[in-house]
């Protein structure tokens, strides 16, 4: 059943990947596009603040893709000495952490949310964009880290518990590993 939801997790995160892919390529396409216009002497202007909303945006949502193909960084000094369960260990040790800590980031996150909500809260440029617009994507981005994040722990907490060490190993492990069993 891990293996199922991991699969299917994945499945999903390589749907929301390509969305967020493509929200970059529209950015790039705006920027490109003000870059020719400045050349015949105008603008769109707020190119600046659009790429950067653009990329709180990828940043938050593309982490989830990132975790779930065992792109984030990882020092494997220790790991790499043991066999199948104490990498498994240092695997599930990894995993609770992250979780911690990206859970600690959704909730801190709320707050500034929250705040533009409340306070109707515009940014300071030229555009005036409504904080909120942005900070919401960017928030369920956050959440959605966490949520992945959790389950993704949870399964390695099961597949351990069931003494299934070597199949953490697929959704948990790191990557330089992946591609020297293949």
């Amino acid at each position: 059943m891990e293996l199922w939801m991991m699969h299917r997790l994945r499945v999903i995160n390589k749907g929301v990947a390509l969305v967020v892919g493509f929200g970059l390529l529209v950015c790039a396409a705006f920027v490109l596009t003000d870059i020719i216009m400045r050349q015949i002497g105008t603008s769109l202007g707020g190119t600046e603040e659009i790429a950067g909303y653009a990329m709180a945006l990828a940043t938050s949502w593309g982490m989830s893709f990132t975790l779930l193909e065992l792109g984030h960084v990882r020092i494997d000094l220790l790991r790499t000495r043991f066999q199948t369960f104490g990498k498994a260990m240092f695997d599930v040790f990894s995993m609770i952490v992250m979780s911690g800590v990206i859970i600690t980031i959704a909730i801190k996150a709320w707050p500034v949310l929250e705040r533009s909500i409340v306070n109707g809260s515009r940014a300071n440029t030229p555009l005036e964009t409504p904080l909120v617009w942005v900070q919401m994507p960017w928030f369920a981005g956050w959440v959605w880290f966490a949520l992945m994040s959790t389950l993704t722990t949870l399964a390695a907490l099961s597949l351990v518990v069931k003494r299934r060490h070597a199949d953490t190993e697929q959704f948990v492990g790191a990557f330089a590993e992946q591609e020297t069993l293949q």
